[in-house]
């Protein structure tokens, strides 16, 4: 039984056409296609463009697109890159809610700094009252006095100012307990639109439809990374998938299958 890089090499020698030639007609590089033919797929890209080159390259030597990537995928190749894919270029997409909660305080704690409400015990450290000069000689009273009441009264305005700007709401309390409710439990994937696009997304192992319609240009769409997923795109240069922080293209293809992480 031929592989599949016999195949590919034999349908375009019989179709008469170089691979400078094919990688012109199919947008594919060239260095892609030589490796392909010699059936090697470490490309370094994710597993849905070695998929999707591969259907690509096929149709075009009127070979069975879907024969070729079936037998790819028998390979047992296509199982064992992703993570690693997943780890080198989409990042870690399941963010732990510990971290969440750290960056959230973090945020918290700058957003108080800047409104004077906490860190004042630290920067109160001399008592106006029983503050003694260098020389060892006490300050007269009445100007102890008139220090205290400025800081007393200048603390009150800050106070003031600060509730009247934040409101109860800028509490610690209320400002920490909201962003644990709202963590992610599930991987997402974002689907974005550049320009008007018809989008179907289905589970690939029952077809079930997770989100079918339209977006117009600068939209998103949140989807649930429950498994293996195919997407369906019209026109497919319209739509990108945002990944863990990362953009990336749709494939040269109106289909394109997506494996979870």
């Amino acid at each position: 039984m031929q592989s599949i890089g016999e195949r590919l090499e034999e349908a375009r020698k019989r179709k008469g056409v170089s691979l400078r030639e094919a990688a012109e007609a199919t947008k594919i590089r060239g260095d892609y296609l030589q490796k392909f033919e010699n059936n090697q797929y470490d490309i370094k890209l994710p597993e849905i463009y070695v998929r999707g080159f591969l259907r690509t390259y096929a149709n075009y030597l009127k070979l069975p697109g879907d024969k070729i990537v079936a037998d790819y995928n028998g390979l047992g190749l296509g199982e064992a890159k992703p993570r690693q894919l997943n780890r080198e270029l989409y990042g870690r997409m399941d963010i732990g809610i510990e971290t969440r909660k750290a960056e959230e305080e973090a945020k918290l704690k700058a957003q108080n700094a800047a409104a004077g409400i906490p860190e004042e015990p630290k920067e109160q450290k001399k008592n106006p009252a029983t503050f003694v000069p260098q020389g060892g000689a006490a300050l007269d009273t009445g100007i102890i006095l008139r220090i205290g009441g400025i800081a007393v009264g200048a603390l009150l305005i800050i106070l003031v100012v600060a509730w009247a700007l934040f409101g109860r709401d800028s509490s610690p309390t209320a400002r920490t307990a909201a962003p644990t409710a709202a963590a992610p439990t599930e991987p997402q994937i974002i689907l974005q639109a550049k320009g008007a696009v018809n989008v179907t997304v289905t589970l690939a192992s029952n077809n079930s439809v997770l989100f079918q319609g339209s977006l117009r240009a600068g939209e998103s769409q949140n989807v649930a990374w429950r498994g293996a997923l195919r997407v369906s795109a019209d026109p497919h240069q319209n739509l990108e998938f945002e990944i863990g922080g990362k953009r990336y293209p749709m494939p040269n293809q109106r289909t394109a299958d997506i494996r979870a992480p």
